[in-house]
This record gives structure tokens, C-alpha cells and sequence, in this order.
């Protein structure tokens, strides 16, 4: 039987987003995958997608409130799937129409303005097009994507039905 408390799933949701953390903090440290700036955003989205759940879950809004929370699932899950999107498109882009690599996002924040250094990221570059990692044919960025789906699908349902 599925639970049936917002609250409890609202965790629930958080614990899915840490989970995706987890993943990414070994594919990082044990699997030694160091992080492209799109990775790094796609990063982002998904504590900011925890940290609405985990606000929603401690909240237990109900009314109007339970909307704010939907909002937020949706700007953070969307974001993230914007960006995992994009990454995705990049990674399967022919070699010739690649973007060239850039400057490390670590100097272009001490660089750049930040509306700079989110145009240049988002634009990708030739190191976010390579593709070190795959599971079941799919690329991580792949992965995030579905997952941001889900998880996003998931807090929208939690949060809009009715107590």
C-alpha cells in the first residue's frame, strides 16, 4: 500500500533528490568524474528540488500554500531539466558541430558577471559534450533528466491533491 500522507511523501521526495546527490558525490569521488559546469548546475537544481521538498514536508502547507510548493517543484525540476537537456543535446551533437572548451567555471566566476557566466555555461562547451559514463545505453545528464521527470512529476501530484 502506498502512503498516503503529503508530508511523509513530501520526505519522501527529498530522500529521492539525496539519493541522486549520493550518486553524484561517488560518481565524483570514487568514480572519479569530475563534474562539467552543466553537470555542476544540473547539481543545483537537484538541491534546490530537495530543499523545496524537504520545506514542503516540515510545512505541511495546505490551502493556497500547497500551490507555492507546486511552483517551486516546478521552477527547480524544470530548471534541472532544462540544463540535463540541454547537456543531453550537446553530448549527442556530430564531433564538427561541438562548442569549442571554454575557461573552467571556477575562473569564470572570478572573472565574469554572473548573467556572463550563466550565458557561457549554458551555452556548453566540448568538455560537457564527452560522454565518460553510461547505464543502460544512457548518458548521466540522460539519467538527471529522467529522474528531474519524475521527481518533479511526483512533488506536482503530492502537493496539488487534495488533504
Amino acid at each position: 500500500m502506498i502512503p498516503t500522507d503529503k508530508r511523509l511523501l513530501n520526505f519522501a521526495g527529498f530522500a529521492a533528490c539525496a539519493g541522486m546527490m549520493g550518486f553524484a558525490l561517488f560518481a565524483q569521488h570514487v568514480l572519479k568524474l569530475d563534474p562539467c559546469p552543466l553537470c555542476v548546475f544540473q547539481r543545483v537544481a537537484v538541491i534546490s528540488l530537495g530543499i523545496v521538498f524537504l520545506l514542503a514536508a516540515i510545512h505541511n502547507a495546505g490551502g493556497w500554500g500547497r500551490f507555492v510548493y507546486v511552483v517551486l517543484v516546478i521552477a527547480a525540476a524544470g530548471g534541472g531539466m532544462g540544463v540535463a537537456g540541454r547537456h543531453w543535446w550537446i553530448q549527442n551533437l556530430p564531433d564538427d558541430k561541438v562548442p569549442a572548451c571554454g575557461a573552467g567555471l571556477d575562473y569564470m566566476m572570478e572573472t565574469l558577471p554572473i548573467l556572463d557566466v550563466l550565458s557561457t555555461v549554458l551555452s556548453g562547451s566540448g568538455e560537457c559534450a564527452e560522454v565518460v559514463w553510461r547505464f543502460l545505453g544512457l548518458s548521466m545528464p540522460a539519467w538527471v533528466f529522467i529522474c528531474l521527470t519524475i521527481v518533479g512529476g511526483f512533488g506536482v501530484w503530492n502537493n496539488l491533491r487534495k488533504p
